[in-house]
């Protein structure tokens, strides 16, 4: 289904220039200190310096993430996880928030000519998978270009498609919102790197569970290779860089591995969000920034995944991923009324969500009209780690054999 908002002539979109400065402009009003009445979205305990764990042993003793996250998909129980909110930059694991809040605006069957506008505001630097101007692509194409080869001109394309890039950052921001993940700050569709975009292990892994509710976004992470349009009647097979998922440069694959997604940049580091299903019980793991590079990131979240699968089900909840509030989550944002009376007593803040269920997320309407009047409160507890970054070329669509390549 189409999204029903209406989509603004090709003529009256806006240049990535202003769209990027658009983006960067809707922030102002939330880059302040949110006050000390602002609750920990998924309990207290995700703020805490250090790991956190309860009732379960045996947490792997090599993990050199800045941030990592294990959780119960079904049961939305944070199982492990540390430094869960801290600021980090995505990479390419934002794409995860970008299906969320594009996939469900276009008909997998729906064709698109591609045009050299499409294609004209792609930062130098990104990953690619080969879109060209002149031919034309359905749908479900772009989506296997954004999800195996991390494609930020497929990306661009629809997102024009969508209306255009300020319109979608728009979107998206406000879908974060919608699902509560109140670290992230979106400046681009594609997660290349831009001063003040960041995001956390919580928010990326409130993006993959939101996201494998739908059957799309599940088959198209869970897709290993693909035929891709090189014009005409010709193609060229595509892979997955999901090296658990696929293999690929001596990784093993992961047994029971559905997905998610993955990310590297010269100034993010490597990022990936793995969900994976054994015994009728799906795990979530997000691991962020991991000092060593190559396939460490894979590594790491393969081991929090293994302990995860064996010591998990005697592990106490340190946490919850939140539901949407469009599905009737409870709101951990504090009001107007809450910030302003944050100065005398202290507000009361309501609980948090309890399990989420495999439902589709319904509209953010309401959240796009808090976006527009700069309503919405982002969370800014700790320090923020990334968003002094430069903008500037991101090299690697993650280290391949010891070789930096594009963005990914």
């Amino acid at each position: 289904m189409r999204d029903s908002s209406p989509v603004p002539p090709r003529a009256a979109r806006l240049s990535r220039r202003a769209a990027l400065g658009l983006a960067a402009a809707l922030p102002l009003a939330a880059v302040s200190p949110a006050s000390a009445a602002t609750p920990v979205i998924g309990g207290e305990r995700l703020a805490r310096d250090g790991v956190q764990v309860r009732g379960a042993a045996g947490l792997p003793k090599r993990l050199t993430a800045r941030s990592w996250l294990v959780a119960d998909h079904q049961s939305g129980e944070v199982l492990a996880s540390y430094h869960a909110h801290t600021h980090l930059a995505p990479a390419s694991t934002l794409k995860m928030l970008f299906a969320d809040t594009v996939l469900k605006n276009f008909e997998r069957t729906e064709r698109h000519r591609v045009t050299d506008a499409d294609l004209a505001d792609i930062p130098a630097g990104s990953s690619m998978v080969g879109v060209k101007p002149g031919i034309t692509y359905t749908v479900e194409q772009l989506w296997l270009g954004v999800f195996l080869r991390s494609g930020n001109d497929a990306v661009h394309v629809l997102s024009h498609m969508n209306g255009g890039l300020a319109r979608t950052v728009a979107q998206m921001q406000a879908k974060a919102q919608d699902l509560q993940a109140l670290d992230t700050h979106v400046v681009s569709p594609d997660g290349f790197d831009h001063k003040g975009q960041v995001s956390s292990a919580y928010d990326l892994t409130l993006f993959a569970r939101h996201g494998l509710a739908d059957a799309d976004f599940r088959a198209y992470c869970h897709t290993k290779t693909a035929n891709f349009p090189a014009g005409g009647k010709k193609t060229f097979q595509i892979q997955n860089t999901d090296r658990l998922l696929t293999g690929a440069w001596g990784v093993p694959t992961y047994d029971g591995l559905i997905g998610v997604k993955n990310g590297y940049t010269s100034n993010a580091g490597n990022t990936f969000t793995g969900a994976a299903t054994r015994g009728g019980r799906t795990l979530l793991v997000t691991v962020m920034h991991p000092k060593s590079g190559g396939s460490g990131v894979y590594e790491e979240t393969a081991a929090l995944l293994d302990w995860g699968f064996k010591e998990g089900a005697k592990a106490r909840s340190v946490g919850t991923l939140v539901d949407p509030l469009s599905e009737g989550g409870a709101s951990a944002a504090p009001t107007r009324k809450a910030a302003t009376a944050a100065a005398g007593a202290p507000a009361t803040a309501a609980g948090d969500g309890g399990s989420s269920s495999w439902g589709l997320v319904g509209g953010a309407g309401g959240a796009v009209a808090l976006l527009a009047g700069g309503a919405y409160a982002w969370r800014r507890r700790r320090r923020v780690v990334g968003d002094e970054a430069p903008e500037g070329r991101q090299d690697g669509q993650e280290h391949q054999d010891g070789q930096e390549r594009h963005q990914g």
